[in-house]
């Protein structure tokens, strides 16, 4: 007991312990970190002895259902399909909250990196087209347009305090936006068919959703199990099931219950109410008005935090460091002939996914970028000048998490051409971040 607290016994040791760890694990260095790690695990056995038990377990069908209705995929199809609907829930929570209070609030602030990242998904989809007017490759274009957040700023990361704060809000809402606009591909292009039945079903669960919004309904639970029917709609209909996540992000309220000056009154009244029936009944086990009250308190500091941002917070740890590096376990795995390697780099799909990412992205995010501030339409945040821009471009030809998430669709059923462009996704996010990453360090001297 010290100053009217109780320790347990092994208790002050692990305060000291996740006083660092949780400053630690919110900074995205650690997730690209993990997610380069896991990568480079999955093709270290892809290319090994276990390279047959790797792609079997991949290849294990897993079926869930209720009575009549089933559906039964492989491991590496629930990994995509299920698993990463958290990913688009945590990144359309990002995406909100910028859009609303952050970056991306104000429309001439919001212009720039919205320019940038539009620059950013066209000239790499005119690169690789460029390789892949037609053809079985055709299908692939939409591989380039998408940045990798948490590989991009772990990068960026490294560079620390020698670079300006600007850069990495820069890249931050860039690549949100850039996110939405794969959504949005994701959604619009490689959707193959539709159960109109089931779309029927995806409507009203998404309008149920957006009607608990409107109600006030702040709890979880009823986002969850309407998030979870719309899922299993969407999956049935035929559009991409991940995109729940980003209806189910849009539809969870990011205002209060609560302002703080209301809730600050509310504790000042509280805490004048515990110590007084505290002084009562000295004995709390037995204070029941005084569990009421605190339970009551509870309620109140649940109430002045936006479940939006509650949800962040409570997803971003799973999702950061299980999710995606089980994704990246998962796809990255590619085995590599090193002996036909350069009819590998000759391959058109492997060459337009290389020119996309490495030259489309810097050109389209820089060039857009310079349109945007000669126009007049937006400004260069301040201590960031053009060079900024072309390393931040750089950075963003980081495709991975993304990119293979597209390759997958694009090339279902279609093993060789999806390992070319896994190929040069691997290849492109390499050289882009070395690249980038050198040409910031260069500039920050």
């Amino acid at each position: 007991m010290s100053r009217g607290i109780y320790h347990a016994p092994w208790e002050k040791a692990f305060d000291r312990l996740m006083t660092p760890l949780e400053e630690f694990i919110h900074r995205q260095t650690t997730s690209g970190i993990l997610l380069m790690a896991c990568a480079v695990i999955a093709l270290v056995i892809a290319n090994s002895p276990w390279h047959d038990v790797y792609e079997d377990f991949l290849q294990t069908a897993i079926t869930l259902g209720i009575g009549e209705h089933s559906f039964s995929f492989t491991v590496h199809h629930w990994i995509n399909e299920l698993l990463m609907t958290f990913f688009f829930l945590v990144m359309g929570l990002e995406l909100k909250r910028e859009l609303l209070v952050g970056e991306l609030s104000s429309p001439r602030q919001a212009f720039l990196p919205i320019a940038a990242a539009l620059g950013g998904m066209l000239i790499p989809a005119l690169g690789y087209w460029v390789f892949n007017t037609s053809g079985p490759g055709v299908d692939g274009w939409g591989i380039p347009m998408a940045t990798d957040i948490a590989f991009a700023i772990g990068a960026l990361s490294l560079l620390g305090s020698r670079i300006p704060k600007a850069l990495v809000t820069f890249l931050i809402a860039l690549a949100i936006v850039d996110d939405l606009g794969a959504v949005a591909v994701i959604a619009l292009f490689y959707t193959d068919s539709l159960n109109i039945n089931a779309l029927l079903y995806t409507l009203a669960c998404s309008g149920l959703m957006v009607f608990l919004n409107i109600a006030g309904i702040r709890a979880s639970l009823p986002y969850a199990i309407v998030g979870s029917l719309l899922w299993v709609a969407m999956l049935a209909c035929g559009i991409h099931a991940t995109i729940a996540g980003v209806i189910i992000a849009f539809s969870i309220p990011i205002r209060p219950k609560f302002e703080a000056d209301t809730f600050i009154d509310r504790v000042e009244v509280a805490s004048r109410n515990m110590r007084r029936v505290v002084r009562e009944q000295p004995d709390i086990i037995h204070n029941e008005p005084f569990r009421a009250k605190v339970t009551a308190l509870g309620k109140g500091v649940k109430l002045v935090q936006a479940p939006a941002q509650r949800a962040e917070r409570a997803l971003h740890l799973p999702v950061a460091y299980l999710v995606i590096p089980i994704f990246a376990l998962a796809n990255a795995g590619i085995p590599v002939d090193f002996a036909n390697f350069s009819d590998y780099l000759g391959n058109s799909i492997t060459l337009g996914v290389l020119c996309g990412l490495v030259l489309g992205k810097p050109l389209g995010i820089a060039g857009f970028s310079w349109l945007a501030v000669k126009l007049g339409w937006a400004d260069l945040p301040k201590g960031i000048n053009f060079s900024h821009i072309i390393g931040v471009g750089l950075l963003s030809g980081i495709g991975f998490t993304m990119s293979i998430f597209i390759a997958d669709l694009g090339f279902a059923g279609q093993a060789h051409d999806l390992l070319m462009a896994k190929t040069g996704i691997l290849l492109a996010s390499l050289v882009a971040g070395l690249s980038g990453f050198f040409l910031l360090r260069y500039l920050s001297r």
